[in-house]
Formats: C-alpha cells, sequence, structure tokens
C-alpha cells in the first residue's frame, strides 16, 4: 500500500523533472516566485490589506525571454497607469453608473491606442474599471499605480537578476523533429512506388505533405520563442549568428516542405492517369525508392548541421551532409537516365517525370552546402546594413574602437 503511495508521488515528481527545460515549466514556476514576491513587497509598501494587482501584474510581466519581459513590461506598465488616470478623472466628475462606464471604456480604448501600448490596450479599460468601481476612488487609484509599479518592478529584476534560459536547444530539437517528420513522409512515398497507388493512399499521401504547413509554424513559433532568449541575453555571444542559423535552417526546411507537397501532388495526379496499373517499371520505381530514402536522409543531416552547437559535431555534420548530397546526386542521375528510356518506349505523362525530377534538383540544391553558406552571408550582410542603417552613429563609433 505504501510502496503504491511513494511509486504514485514519484511519477508526477519524474515528469516534471524531466520536463524542466520545457519552456512551459520554466515560466510556470518563475511566474509563481515573482507573483508572491511581489506581494509580499506590496503588503509592506501599499495600504491595501490584499494587495492582489501587484502579483497580478508581475505574473503579466515576467515573460519567457528577458527580451520579451523587458519590452512587455514597460508596455504593460503604461497600461495600467493610463487606465488609472482616465479613472481618477472620471470619478471626480461623474460616479458609477451604465453610461459613465461606456465613457470610461470608450476613452480607454481610445487614450490607449495613442498611448503605444500596442497588444495592452483591453488592460487600460480593465484597469480603469476596476479603479472606477471601488469606493475610496483616489486612495485605491494611486495604491493600485504603487501596486503595479511593485509588480512590474520586481517582474523585470527577476528576469534581470535570474537570466531566464536560452531556448536555443528547444528549437533545434523542434527543427530536428520536423525533418524526421519529412523523412517519414518521403520514406512512405517511396515504398508505395513499388506496387500499384490506388488514388485514395497518394490523396492520403498528399494530406499528409499539406499538415507540414501546421508542424513549421509551429516550429516557428518555437524559432521566434528562440530568438527572443538571445536579445539582451548577457550569458549569449553571438546571438546573431545563432539566430541566422536557425532562422535560414528553419527558411530551407519550408522550402523543402512546400516542394515535397509539391511532390505528392506530382504522384497524386500520375496515379490517377495510371489507376489499374503501376506507376513506374519495377526498376525504375526501386531506384526512385533509393532516391527519396536518400533525400530523406539528406534532410535530417542538414536539420543535424543547423543545430550543431560545437564546432566538432558542425564538423562531422557538414561532412555527413556532404557525402550524403553526393550520393543523392548519384542515384538521381540514375534514375534521370531510367526516366528517359522509359519516355523513349511510353512518352505518356512525360511531364510529370520531369517535374519529379525537377522537385528532386530544387530540394538538393536548396540543401546545398554552397547554397547555405551564400545564403548566411546574405543574411548576415543584411542584418549589418539594417543595424548601420538605424544606428549609423553607433556603428562608426564601433568602427572606430575596432568592435
Amino acid at each position: 500500500m505504501v510502496t503504491g503511495v511513494r511509486g504514485a508521488l514519484r511519477r508526477p515528481v519524474a515528469e516534471l523533472l524531466e520536463r524542466r527545460r520545457d519552456p512551459a515549466v520554466v515560466h510556470t514556476l518563475r511566474s509563481t516566485a515573482a507573483a508572491v514576491i511581489s506581494y509580499v513587497v506590496a503588503l509592506q509598501l501599499s495600504n491595501e490589506p490584499a494587495p492582489l494587482t501587484a502579483p497580478l501584474t508581475a505574473l503579466l510581466v515576467v515573460q519567457v525571454t528577458l527580451y520579451s519581459t523587458l519590452t512587455t513590461g514597460i508596455r504593460r506598465v503604461n497600461s495600467v497607469v493610463v487606465g488609472v488616470v482616465i479613472a481618477i478623472a472620471f470619478s471626480a466628475l461623474v460616479g458609477l453608473s451604465w453610461w459613465s462606464l461606456g465613457l470610461v471604456i470608450l476613452a480607454s480604448l481610445v487614450v490607449g491606442r495613442f498611448a503605444r501600448v500596442e497588444e495592452f490596450v483591453p488592460e487600460v479599460a480593465i484597469s480603469a474599471m476596476l479603479v472606477l468601481g471601488v469606493t475610496q476612488v483616489t486612495d485605491t487609484a494611486w495604491d493600485r499605480v504603487v501596486e503595479t509599479l511593485i509588480g512590474a518592478t520586481v517582474g523585470l529584476l527577476f528576469n534581470v537578476l535570474l537570466v531566464p534560459p536560452v531556448w536555443v536547444g528547444s528549437a533545434g530539437e523542434s527543427i530536428e523533429d520536423l525533418s524526421r517528420r519529412m523523412r517519414q513522409l518521403f520514406l512512405r512515398l517511396g515504398e508505395e512506388l513499388t506496387s500499384p497507388i490506388p488514388v485514395e493512399h497518394a490523396a492520403a499521401r498528399l494530406h499528409e505533405a499539406r499538415r507540414l504547413d501546421n508542424d513549421v509554424a509551429d516550429v516557428d513559433a518555437a524559432l521566434r520563442q528562440a530568438e527572443d532568449s538571445l536579445r539582451l541575453n548577457p550569458r549569449v555571444k553571438e546571438g546573431l549568428l545563432h539566430r541566422i542559423v536557425l532562422r535560414t535552417g528553419l527558411d530551407t526546411l519550408e522550402i523543402c516542405a512546400v516542394v515535397l507537397r509539391v511532390l505528392a501532388r506530382t504522384l497524386t495526379d500520375l496515379a490517377k492517369e495510371r489507376e489499374e496499373e503501376e506507376l513506374f517499371p519495377k526498376d525504375v520505381a526501386i531506384a526512385l525508392e533509393d532516391l527519396l530514402a536518400r533525400v530523406a536522409d539528406t534532410l535530417v543531416s542538414f536539420a543535424i548541421l543547423v543545430t550543431a552547437r560545437i564546432s566538432a559535431d558542425a564538423d562531422r555534420a557538414e561532412e555527413r551532409l556532404a557525402g550524403e548530397l553526393l550520393a543523392a546526386r548519384a542515384v538521381r542521375d540514375h534514375v534521370a537516365d531510367l526516366l528517359l528510356l522509359m519516355v523513349r518506349r511510353d512518352p505518356r505523362q512525360w511531364q510529370l517525370y520531369g517535374a519529379l525530377l525537377a522537385e528532386i534538383d530544387r530540394i538538393l540544391d536548396e540543401l546545398d552546402l554552397d547554397h547555405r553558406g551564400r545564403r548566411l552571408m546574405e543574411e548576415l550582410d543584411r542584418h549589418s546594413r539594417e543595424r548601420t542603417e538605424r544606428r549609423p552613429r553607433l556603428t562608426a563609433m564601433r568602427d572606430r574602437l575596432g568592435v
């Protein structure tokens, strides 16, 4: 009995420890700690018996990354202060009624647009309504301002002194997971080429390829979080390079996902044209299966190269990718020769065969190391130009100092 209870208690603890690097878990723990600290501080400085505005503000200010905390905290404090000021102005003229409440909400939303609080415009109206609805308006209003400042200050200091983790690792895992899902789809497409394919099966693979768009969007969200975690983070060196490497890597995989969808569309069209027969002769189907398998492995090797953080690992990943690209191109040339012989014997749907090769070529070109090197240099140059245009004096000073 006791052993069973202990086992039941250990399982959730073990799962929590396993997920200690999960952004959601870390954010939950940090937000809770910041809210409790801000409440304790507000009890000492505010006249309110239960200063809940302070922990509320801390919860809203503390974000997953230091960059988002700093930018969000300033806008959130502005939104609350503007709402309190509007409530004080209205309380001096009118009481609380349906029409005065409507005027407060309207004024808060309009002023919030001009106060540049961006996504926190509704919080201007929320703050104004909360203050307007209390009895001792003036005293409570200023207490609310104090509590807001306490919560925002604690939230900001919490992330400045205890810098949030860098989420590059989780973003890298998301990129690798995306490449492996694409690899599985490539393998399934290749396996089905060696037997007659019902149109329904080919269409199902096309729908799978379309669903990759949702996977790309999820990875993009994880990557944006990782990019924010690199900004203004004192523990990070060469943050810009990390961001560009990951972003360009995801862009390449997104292009490959689009081409994969077009490839599935081509095979679906071919299946419609040849419902009662095999799509390809046996030797061509086997060669195509081998080609798609090699392209699938190349995708995963590319993702590993993008997410490699140690130079030795990156060198090994680059060598592996170069070898797989070379082997894939050799198989591609063999498939092209087989398809050419096939077209000479039976020219039906020759355009689909050409499209199939063109789509494979596009993926291999996107994964090419020279192409990636040029893309990285272009992105670095673009960021350098943008930084120079935004801060010409700072850039000139850094150039003079040799930084």
